[in-house]
C-alpha cells in the first residue's frame, strides 16, 4: 500500500521534471523523449542532511514492514547514498506511462503555492520540497529478487530558485570590442534630430539623400485679393474660410 510523504528543504540535483527523459547510453546523458518511450520518466535526485535522510529511511522501513510478504527479505536494504562530504543523496521518479497509459506530470509550485508555468525548468542547486508516494515492491532481476521501497514523484515545491546559467566558452579578452548600448538623450543639443517615421515627411525633409533627383519647387499658394466690403460681418467670416 502506497503512503504519501514530503521530503523538506533538500537540494535539487539534475532535475528532469518539465517533461519525460530517458538515459541514452551512447552519449552517456539523458535526453527528452515521449512519455510512452521505453524507460521514459520524470525524475529528481536530491541532496539532504543526516536528519532528513534518517527520517526518510525510517518512514520507508515502516512502509516496507507494513506491506512485507512472507517470502520477502526481513529487512529493507538502505538505498540512500552517503556522500564524502557527509550529506546524503536519493532519487524520486515517475514513469511516463504505466500499462500503456501516460501518467500525469508532477505538479510544480512556488513557495506561495502558485503553480509554475508550463515549460519551467528546475535547476541543480535549487532548494525544494519533494512530495512522493512510498511504494514497497518485490522485483525479479534475472535469477535474483530485489526488495525495496521506491519514491514515486508526485510534486515539487520550489523554495529557492537558482537561475539557469548560460555557459560561455570564451574568456575575457583585454582591449577588445566592448558593446555599449547608445543612450537616447533628448536634452543633448548636439544630437542629430530624429527622423520622422512619416514617409511623406522624410521625402520633403531629406532632399540631401536624393542626389540624383532634381530639387523640387514648393508650390506657393496665391492669396486672393481682398474683397471690397462695406465691413459686413458675414463678408469678414467668408474671407476667413476662403482658403480652406
Amino acid at each position: 500500500m502506497a503512503e504519501s510523504y514530503i521530503i523538506e528543504g533538500v537540494e535539487a540535483l539534475w532535475p528532469k521534471v518539465d517533461r519525460t527523459y530517458v538515459f541514452n547510453s551512447k552519449i552517456k546523458r539523458s535526453e527528452p523523449c515521449a512519455p510512452r518511450d521505453q524507460n521514459a520518466a520524470y525524475s529528481v535526485q536530491f541532496r539532504m542532511d543526516g536528519a532528513t535522510a534518517k527520517a526518510l529511511f525510517t518512514q520507508m522501513k515502516a512502509v516496507y514492514a507494513a506491506n512485507r510478504e512472507d517470502d520477502w527479505d526481513e529487512k529493507l536494504p538502505n538505498p540512500i547514498v552517503k556522500d564524502d562530504n557527509g550529506t546524503y543523496t536519493h532519487k524520486a521518479n515517475l514513469k511516463g506511462a504505466y500499462n500503456g497509459e501516460t501518467t500525469t506530470k508532477p505538479l510544480e509550485i512556488d513557495s506561495s503555492g502558485e503553480m509554475l508555468p508550463e515549460g519551467f525548468q528546475l535547476t541543480t542547486g535549487s532548494t525544494i520540497n519533494v512530495a512522493v508516494q512510498l511504494i514497497p515492491y518485490a522485483m525479479k532481476l534475472g535469477k535474483e529478487w530485489e526488495y525495496g521501497v521506491s519514491l514515486r514523484l508526485k510534486a515539487v515545491q520550489v523554495l529557492k530558485y537558482v537561475p539557469l546559467e548560460v555557459r560561455n566558452p570564451f574568456k575575457v579578452v583585454e582591449g577588445g570590442f566592448v558593446y555599449k548600448a547608445p543612450i537616447d538623450n533628448p536634452f543633448d543639443k548636439k544630437a542629430a534630430p530624429a527622423k520622422s517615421n512619416n514617409v511623406l515627411a522624410n521625402v520633403v525633409d531629406d532632399d540631401d539623400d536624393d542626389e540624383d533627383e532634381p530639387p523640387r519647387k514648393k508650390a506657393v499658394k496665391k492669396t486672393a485679393p481682398p474683397k471690397k466690403s462695406g465691413g459686413d460681418l458675414n463678408d469678414l467670416v467668408d474671407d476667413m474660410f476662403d482658403d480652406e
